[in-house]
This record gives C-alpha cells, sequence and structure tokens, in this order.
C-alpha cells in the first residue's frame, strides 16, 4: 500500500477524497468557485472510476433535500457549494443536522451578497455556523483530502450523527495546485469503516419526518443535539490521531499549534492565511521575540476549554479574521476567542484583525504589523479596542 504524491487543485483534492470514501450518491450543482468538485466527480461516475451515483437537479435547494432523503436511507452522501448557494438550500440544510443525518460537504468559501463578489472570504460558513452543523476548515489542499476522510469518519461516528462541513479559501486553495499525497484505497479502506447509519426511512416501519414538534420535544431533541455537539470534540480529536497513525500526517485535531510552546504572544487564525501568518513568526522570532500561532481547526463545536488552556500565561492575544462580527463590530473567530478568555477565567489583552474579504490579499507584512500590535498591547496590558483593517496602506507607514 502506496501513497503517490500529485498536483492537485483544492477542488480535484475534495472530489478525489469523495472517489476515495466510496460515496454512494453526489448531489451536486455548480457554483463559484466550488463549481469543479462536482464536475470532477460526475466525470468520474461516468469513467466508472466511482461506483456511487450522481444527481444534477436545478438548484441547491433541491441538492439537500435529495440528499436528506438518501442519507434517511442509509446512503453515504455528498456535496459541495459555495456562498449564495449554501444561502439557497438554507432550509433543508438546517434540518440535515436537526434530522441528525450525516453526511460531509466540501464549501469552496466565499463572500455573500451585497455588493455583488465571488472571491474568498469566510462570511458564507461563519454566517451559519449555529445552524448544527459541524465545521472543519483546512489549511491545504493537503488537509482538504484528509479531512474529509476523517469527515466521514467523524459524521458517522455513533455519538455523533451530526453531518460535517470541511470548509477552505476559495480561490486560494480551490483553484491553486500544490503537491498532496494521495492514499490508495486500501489505505482508506483500513481507515474509515463501511457505513453503518441507521436507515430512517423503511417500507416496513413508516415513520413522520419533521413533523409538528411540540416544545418538550424540542427541549430533548435540541439538548441530545447539543450533548452529539460535546462528543464530537473528542470524536475529532480521536479521528485525526488515528489518521496520523495510518498516514503519518496530523492537523493537531481541533487546534492546530505552531512555535507555541514558550510563545508570551500569540496569533489566533484561521484557514489559509496561516501560510503567511507562519512565516510572519518565523520572522519575529528570528529577532528573538517569542510569538506563537494558534489556527483554529474546528469553528463548531468551538473547542473554548482546550484554547483556554493554549492561552492561559500568554501576555497577548491577536486574532486574525476573514470574515466580519455585524453585531460587534470585529471579526468572528476574535468574538470565540473572547468567549474561551472568559469561560477560563483569564485577563489577557486582545485584538482583532479582520483582512482578506472579497479576495484581498493578506500578505506577510499584514500579519508582521498585527505581531507589533499585539505586542503593543502585551507591553502596556491593554486592549487595542477598534478592529485592526488590514488594507494596503497600512503598509506605507
Amino acid at each position: 500500500m502506496l501513497e503517490t504524491r500529485d498536483a492537485l487543485t483544492g477542488n480535484e483534492c475534495a472530489a478525489h477524497a469523495v472517489r476515495l470514501c466510496k460515496v454512494d450518491r453526489v448531489v451536486g450543482y455548480p457554483i463559484t468557485p466550488q463549481s469543479s468538485v462536482v464536475e470532477y466527480l460526475a466525470a468520474m461516475v461516468a469513467n466508472g472510476e466511482m461506483s456511487g451515483e450522481f444527481i444534477s437537479p436545478e438548484s441547491e435547494y433541491s441538492v439537500m433535500s435529495i440528499l436528506k432523503g438518501a442519507g434517511m436511507m442509509g446512503e453515504r452522501v455528498f456535496t459541495a457549494t459555495s456562498g449564495q448557494g449554501l444561502a439557497f438550500m438554507y432550509e433543508p440544510y438546517f434540518s440535515m443536522s436537526t434530522a441528525r443525518i450525516p453526511m460531509v460537504m466540501a464549501i469552496a468559501n466565499r463572500e455573500m451578497i451585497s455588493p455583488v463578489t465571488v472571491w474568498s472570504g469566510l462570511q458564507d460558513t461563519h454566517s451559519v455556523r449555529d445552524a448544527g452543523w459541524i465545521h472543519l476548515y483546512a489549511e491545504s489542499n493537503q488537509e482538504i483530502l484528509d479531512s474529509i476522510i476523517q469527515g466521514y469518519m467523524i459524521a458517522e461516528h455513533p455519538d455523533v450523527m451530526i453531518p460535517v462541513h470541511v470548509c477552505y479559501d476559495g480561490f486560494y486553495l480551490s483553484h491553486q495546485s500544490a503537491v498532496v499525497s494521495m492514499p490508495d484505497q486500501e489505505q482508506v479502506d483500513a481507515f474509515l469503516p463501511a457505513p453503518n447509519v441507521r436507515q430512517m426511512l423503511d417500507v416496513n416501519a413508516p415513520c413522520m419526518v419533521d413533523g409538528n414538534t411540540p416544545g418538550d420535544l424540542m427541549m430533548e431533541y435540541r439538548e441530545d443535539h447539543l450533548w452529539s455537539m460535546k462528543q464530537a470534540l473528542s470524536v475529532i480529536e480521536q479521528a485525526d490521531a488515528k489518521f496520523a497513525e495510518v498516514f503519518g500526517r496530523s492537523y493537531g485535531g481541533l487546534l492546530d499549534t505552531y512555535r507555541l510552546e514558550d510563545a508570551d504572544e500569540v496569533l489566533v487564525v484561521i484557514g489559509a492565511l496561516s501560510g503567511a501568518a507562519k512565516d510572519a513568526v518565523d520572522d519575529a522570532r528570528s529577532q528573538g521575540r517569542k510569538v506563537g500561532l494558534i489556527r483554529v481547526r474546528c469553528l463548531r463545536p468551538f473547542p473554548s476549554i482546550q484554547l483556554g488552556e493554549l492561552l492561559a500565561g500568554r501576555k497577548a492575544v491577536g486574532v486574525v479574521d476573514k470574515s466580519v462580527n455585524f453585531g460587534w463590530s470585529s471579526g468572528i473567530v476574535y468574538q470565540e476567542v473572547l468567549g474561551a478568555l472568559g469561560k477560563a477565567r483569564l485577563n489577557v489583552p486582545t485584538l482583532s484583525a479582520v483582512g482578506g474579504l472579497g479576495g484581498a490579499d493578506i500578505r506577510k507584512d499584514h500579519v508582521a504589523r498585527v505581531i507589533d500590535l499585539v505586542h503593543e498591547c502585551a507591553q502596556h496590558d491593554k486592549s487595542l479596542e477598534d478592529t485592526v483593517w488590514l488594507r494596503p496602506d497600512m503598509l506605507q507607514d
């Protein structure tokens, strides 16, 4: 059993992962920058590379509706989308999680309208972060492939039974090629068991799906869903640890760290911008500054306890977001970090930085500027109240 190495785009990696997971049914509708994921899968089915069925309906609403029925029949199912496609499927998308139907969906992240743009940003999935799905965010093309394989193990775990997003930056990962290690089928079969999902729809045992639910029963359903989200925290770590045993690659489970051991000042990031952030951390380290990095791999369920433990004893924390929280005039991950600090009763100076909206570049120099501001927060033992906007002009002074 040998892995092969190929230069693949992020969207190609997503498609090959689905093939390796022996998905029974792929339902897809194209939308930029996700389109080629379902195009690759349609070709694989047509060419006999996949034994599953591919369906192309008239809209994303129908995509998720078909997947809901197939999932209730106990099939392993998949789709991919972006931006407005995610918004259009919202009603059946929400019921997919609350009906506890396990699946994996790849999302090539993009901004939401308006203003109109097809370019990268994390606002689409961050806007639905409380719709009951598990959210994993990839840093690289390799992690896209590996996280989809892990995603089915997580979603189908009997203590979880919750659908999983594997999210990655549109264009920066979806369309750019990188050399990846491609597992062979025997390796994936050894890692990922065949689906053992309860078949909800059975002509011999008729049932009502999504009937009008009284409050007491709704409370029970939600409590059970949240219990399973808590169990998912350990299941995600277990899946990543088992993946490391089989394939030799690990992504930190919930939180991926870089040069954090002795760090006084910490950056928290999400997604592909962590590459530039690691370079900036290396530069700061070469200057004798104790800076470290935490990459949030799992946004839902949010690993607040684990993050609080990693941030204990630090002098300042800066968070770089690629989305905005309209309620708090800051980044979305920043508010999650504040929640974790509060839960851990840590009084650590913080700052929120926002960049990369609509495909804008976040350069190493931008992150270096954030590191400088985090250092100032540490020196003055005071948070920076105003959000830092990572625009090109901030590098001119």
